[in-house]
């Protein structure tokens, strides 16, 4: 130990003739090393995921009540009962004077004066339930948006795309409320001059009303299934291997535009015009599908035509799940995959189905709702569609 301490010594000597030099590389040598501050903590990418899964998928669930309850309101009509708008929340009358107050008010309106002048105020109380019940759970919507979404930003759970994502549903968030009762205004002025009129919301405001609670319930479900299931990256090899891709969404669009077709049905009342199928009273093409002029008003203002689009788009939509089923069979697809078109083409013989049934039946509330939910739960089965294969990949044999 001694004659190496030496032969180090010797060394420094040979290297660095200079004693202060010799001393210096000694103290870089033994320096100490400072001690490193304790690591931060960090949540686990895949807690934070499934956290805000959770909470995306929550939300998409509030949104499907919301589309349901806003079809039963409007096939109760219900829809005009309450004559006034507050941002925070109307409260519910507590008394019988409360009560008797918001009739009068309702009295001042169109759908009173030419429609429901015979209603009692108890026949109200049902209506007022209806639309009041619909407006809340929209505002429990937003509560149920806005509380974890704070909560998960102060502790770092989105990531930088997740951020902007919970903006964009903020904002259509705080718009289709400003855009409902957009609509409902539609239906409270006073442009009923015709005493054949019937008093009812515009149905163009009526379909962008339902236009934004689809597109909000597809990113809430699509950002949950990121989330929660991430699509499996999948190469498909074959003699013949098809690229499915733009076929599902064009299919996830068919099924998007038909069911804003129905609400021009629903707000047009267009589905009470022909209740026959598969032809529309003796014959394919009615005669009256062109009646109005200009001609292009037919299309979102003639019930005749507003009805026949709607079968169109209809058809059109279940033939392209059904082709998809179909040029899929036999091609390599992911599991889930395969789950989620067999959903599908199963949940668009079942939407068929039901609407055919409701227009025979002359659109019973029952009916005409499950109608309506079928139409978003067919959508989601296209966003799952599209969801799973979107990592597919293709090689040929």
């Amino acid at each position: 130990m001694l004659r190496l301490m030496c032969q180090r010594a010797n060394l420094l000597k040979t290297k660095f003739p200079s004693r202060r030099l010799q001393q210096a590389v000694v103290e870089t040598q033994i320096k100490p090393i400072a001690p490193q501050p304790p690591a931060v903590k960090h949540i686990s990418n895949a807690k934070a995921d499934r956290a805000v899964g959770k909470w995306f998928l929550g939300c998409s669930g509030m949104v499907f009540v919301a589309v349901g309850l806003g079809g039963v309101t409007r096939l109760t009509e219900s829809g005009l009962s309450m004559v006034t708008w507050k941002l925070m929340g109307e409260h519910m009358p507590r008394n019988q004077e409360e009560w008797v107050k918001e009739f009068e008010e309702y009295q001042q309106y169109p759908e009173f004066k030419m429609k429901n002048a015979h209603i009692t105020l108890e026949e109200f109380k049902f209506i007022y339930m209806m639309e009041y019940m619909h407006r809340m759970w929209g505002r429990a919507i937003g509560a149920f948006f806005l509380i974890p979404a704070a909560y998960f930003w102060k502790k770092g759970y989105f990531c930088a795309r997740t951020k902007k994502v919970v903006l964009v549903l903020g904002t259509l968030i705080g718009l289709q409320g400003l855009m409902g009762w957009y609509m409902v205004k539609s239906g409270l002025e006073n442009r009923f001059d015709n005493p054949n009129d019937v008093p009812r919301v515009s149905q163009y405001r009526l379909a962008s009303h339902l236009a934004a609670a689809f597109v909000l319930y597809s990113l809430f479900l699509s950002n949950a299934m990121s989330k929660l299931i991430p699509a499996d990256k999948f190469v498909s090899i074959g003699k013949r291997a098809l690229n499915i891709k733009p076929l599902t969404h064009l299919t996830k669009g068919m099924v998007f535009l038909t069911a804003i077709s129905g609400a021009f049905v629903a707000g047009l009342d267009a589905g009470l015009v022909y209740n026959s199928f598969p032809k529309m009273g003796d014959d394919w093409i009615p005669k009256d599908i062109l009646q109005f002029e200009p001609k292009h008003k037919n299309i979102t203002e003639n019930p005749t035509m507003v009805q026949f689009n709607h079968r169109v788009l209809g058809i059109t939509t279940v033939s392209l799940i059904t082709a998809l089923w179909m040029l899929t069979r036999r091609q390599q697809l992911p599991k889930r995959a395969r789950w989620a078109i067999n959903a599908a083409m199963v949940m668009a013989w079942t939407q068929a189905t039901l609407g055919v049934t409701t227009l025979l039946n002359y659109v019973p509330v029952p009916l005409a709702t499950a109608h309506q939910s079928g139409s978003l739960l067919l959508l989601s089965f296209a966003v799952w569609v599209s969801h799973e294969v979107r990592f597919l990949k293709y090689m040929p044999k």
